[in-house]
């Protein structure tokens, strides 16, 4: 049993394991024969060591101060997305109000946005949450919105007729089959606010990934400043697969998945 699992993921992620190897060892080969300059694109070994050697820095204090940014402004990008979006679902006027904005705030360059939050909230762990809300809210609202105004209208009428009001059919029918949705929604957001915490990070602080990165960059440092963006890559892909994770959980327990 577990030996046709084995070979089951190996013929899903196979190829994009054999892509990944092929691509590290161009790489390795293209930086070792001196192609490029080390301080443009370091090799993937330099990479590596100095990831080791700068470990007590990268992973004692900027990788914490890039994650408690990043899932508080996730925390807060679920909680108001969420109630912002059943909401717009619920009462039509607050949608035909509210979603023009919406889509017009994502239109604004967030590094432009960004030294406005610094100026109001100054170099504090604030200025840089209120970037990633901003970075990972709009996902969330939509695919709240979008997943409950889609959810199943032949069940709505169904319960209407059964006597049913409107919040009985939204937690009966509309919030379980808005769930599909709204993971996908979550699944974007835990992405861009790795992302916009590395903004907040590059334009005012004295902690982080972004800021070290930058602080790597400015010194010519290329393989530590590629160390803090591999980090920052793992980080969004685990903070992804966590989600995944937990959507398969609840899905597969609601019959989503069999």
């Amino acid at each position: 049993m577990r030996a046709l699992w084995y070979k089951k993921q190996l013929r899903t992620y196979g190829p994009f394991l054999l892509l990944v190897v092929l691509h590290i060892a161009a790489w390795e080969i293209t930086a070792q024969l001196n192609m490029i300059p080390s301080f443009i694109l370091p090799a993937p070994s330099a990479i590596w060591t100095a990831l080791i050697e700068k470990r007590g820095l990268l992973f004692g204090e900027h990788l914490p101060a890039t994650l408690q940014e990043s899932l508080i402004g996730f925390a807060l990008s679920v909680v108001c997305g969420t109630l912002l979006g059943t909401g717009m679902h619920m009462f039509a006027p607050l949608a035909k109000a509210l979603y023009p904005m919406l889509i017009i705030s994502q239109t604004i360059p967030l590094i432009a946005l960004s030294p406005i939050f610094i100026m109001w909230f100054g170099y504090t762990l604030w200025g840089k949450v209120a970037v990633v809300f901003l970075t990972a809210f709009f996902p969330v609202v939509v695919a709240v919105y979008d997943g409950l105004r889609q959810s199943g209208s032949l069940y709505r009428d169904l319960l209407l007729t059964l006597g049913a009001n409107r919040w009985q059919i939204l937690r009966k029918t509309q919030i379980p089959l808005a769930l599909p949705s709204f993971f996908s929604g979550l699944k974007l957001s835990i992405v861009y606010c790795v992302i916009g915490a590395t903004i907040g990070e590059w334009l005012g602080g004295s902690r982080g990934l972004g800021y070290f990165s930058r602080r790597m960059a400015g010194n010519l440092q290329s393989a530590e400043m590629f160390a803090a963006v591999l980090l920052l890559s793992v980080v969004g892909v685990a903070l992804f697969l966590s989600i995944a994770v937990l959507e398969k959980l609840i899905l597969q327990k609601r019959g989503f998945y069999r």
